[in-house]
């Protein structure tokens, strides 16, 4: 490959730096003489901390800014953590290449040390997850949960000043930083099942663009690829939304072929969770997520979802 210099947008915060980072340096390290810069773009979804998500317009807010320098050439790559990624992308955008997956799990983090179920009835759980809210209230209806925003620091940080007895963050992003030390508990998918993306780096690119396309092939693993793709396609049938308790998980194994992909849809409450399970061939990975999403839509009825 001749000397080329590729830009990569992303989010400011310590673990999208991190996850910028692990791409440019893939990147360089696979393609000689090409050039990966950095260039930091500010999201409203980071602007805004005071409010919940789906109160000011939902995940889609953490990715529009890095889309519109996509379209106006400032940068070539857009590095997101695929969960917080909309199913439909603006046309002439694409999903890209998704980098090896990372834990899928969440942990929770306690005050006091204790695992979920050990908490004290009536300990507050901060968190700005519907899905974190809503399954964790289905196991612990007794537990009170609060709106907790910000990246990793800053939601530590609020559990310090005892703004909450616990909180609950992505394993996957703990690891990225070096802070796994700090959880209380790592919680398996029977318990909390992940965010759909979860652990997942994902690649945003333009669809015309033949060099980086070729370029950030490399990248793309396999097995993550098809997993979350799996996954997506259960949230695109649900249309799904920052008011919408929804998870999914998909577990391939690649070399017997197989997928095995579990998906759920909840009130916020936790009063109501509807399951749905999946096993097929990793060639029908989008399908099989779509069957999921289908029986999860008609087991809800056209009054569940938001």
């Amino acid at each position: 490959m001749t000397e080329r210099l590729l830009k990569i947008g992303t989010r400011g915060s310590p673990l999208a730096l991190i996850q910028a980072e692990l791409v440019r340096d893939q990147m360089m390290a696979a393609h000689e003489g090409l050039v990966v810069e950095i260039v930091v773009i500010s999201t409203t979804g980071d602007r805004i901390q005071d409010r919940t998500l789906a109160a000011i317009g939902g995940k889609g807010l953490f990715t529009k800014e890095i889309e519109q320098a996509l379209f106006d050439g400032t940068v070539d790559i857009a590095v997101h953590s695929a969960k917080d990624m909309l199913t439909e992308f603006p046309s002439g955008l694409k999903l890209g290449s998704i980098l090896a997956r990372e834990d899928t799990r969440d942990a929770i983090i306690s005050r006091d040390g204790k695992g979920l179920d050990d908490l004290v009835a009536g300990s507050v759980i901060g968190t700005a997850s519907l899905r974190r809210q809503a399954q964790i209230l289905a196991r612990r209806p007794d537990l009170k949960v609060v709106p907790f925003r910000g990246n990793v620091e800053t939601r530590l940080r609020k559990l310090d000043e005892a703004q909450a007895d616990a909180t609950l963050l992505a394993i996957a992003g703990l690891n990225r930083l070096a802070k796994a030390d700090v959880a209380s508990e790592v919680l398996e998918p029977e318990i909390l099942l992940p965010a759909v993306g979860q652990g997942a780096i994902a690649l945003e690119i333009r669809e015309d663009d033949a060099f980086t396309n070729e370029a950030t092939a490399v990248l793309n693993d396999p097995q993550a690829s098809a997993e979350v793709r799996s996954e997506r396609a259960v949230l695109a049938v649900l249309d799904g939304s920052c008011r919408t308790p929804i998870a999914g998980l998909a577990c391939a194994d690649m070399e017997a072929g197989t997928l095995h992909l579990r998906a759920l849809v909840a009130k916020p409450d936790g009063s109501i969770v509807y399951t749905a399970e999946r096993r097929g061939s990793v060639a029908d990975a989008e399908a099989i997520g779509r069957e999921a999403g289908q029986e999860l839509k008609s087991t809800a009825g056209p009054n569940f979802l938001p």
